[in-house]
């Protein structure tokens, strides 16, 4: 009887590996579209905000891929345009990834914006030398290899505190330039003054 068992096992075991264990499908898993998905997101970063290779989003987004603004939605070209003058307005910008997680066709990420103001074209801004640093979340819808979704929330107010706190200094040195020609000017008018007073009752 043993020797009928073991002689069962040595015949069977070769069919039962010819067989996939369960579970492991020959589709590619959602592990490996997830990560696919995290790689597309990471370019975003990567190459279009910290090299300032803008071609790539023809790459990576759809024609018809939509911003969902806090305000209103947004196409392609607009958002893009928006990355170029963020790119123009802090040309050392860089985005640095924090964390990044991915389930199915969504990817996460939590982001940290660092960067010089030192062009126009941030909010309106005039160039203020203030060294920018806010964080933001992001999150994209990525069906295909294309991103066709985004929905972000950065800390608006935080960035521009901070550039408003390196132009107020300046302000300041403007406003105290200011009084300080006004009581030139007048304390010259008071020494001219009383010299026409003098010419003029002659």
């Amino acid at each position: 009887m043993r020797k009928a068992l073991l002689l069962l096992l040595v015949v069977l075991a070769p069919v039962g590996a010819a067989f996939p264990a369960a579970g492991s499908a020959s589709l590619p898993s959602a592990d490996s579209v997830e990560n696919r998905n995290k790689a597309i997101a990471g370019r975003v970063f990567e190459e279009i905000f910290n090299q300032g290779r803008f071609q790539v989003a023809d790459e990576i987004y759809a024609r018809d891929f939509v911003n969902h603004g806090q305000h209103r939605d947004v196409g392609l070209q607009e958002d893009q345009g928006w990355v170029h003058a963020e790119k123009n307005a802090f040309p050392d910008l860089k985005m640095a990834v924090d964390r990044m997680v991915a389930e199915g066709e969504m990817v996460t990420v939590m982001w940290t914006f660092r960067g010089t103001h030192t062009a126009a074209g941030y909010g309106g801004l005039p160039p203020t030398g203030a060294r920018i640093e806010v964080r933001g979340i992001t999150i994209w819808r990525i069906v295909d290899g294309k991103i066709r979704e985004e929905w972000t929330s950065m800390d608006q107010l935080s960035a521009y505190r901070q550039a408003l706190a390196q132009l107020k200094w300046k302000l300041l040195g403007m406003f105290f330039a200011a009084v300080l020609l006004l009581w030139a000017f007048y304390r010259a008018v008071l020494r001219l003054w009383p010299t026409r007073l003098a010419k003029a009752s002659s």
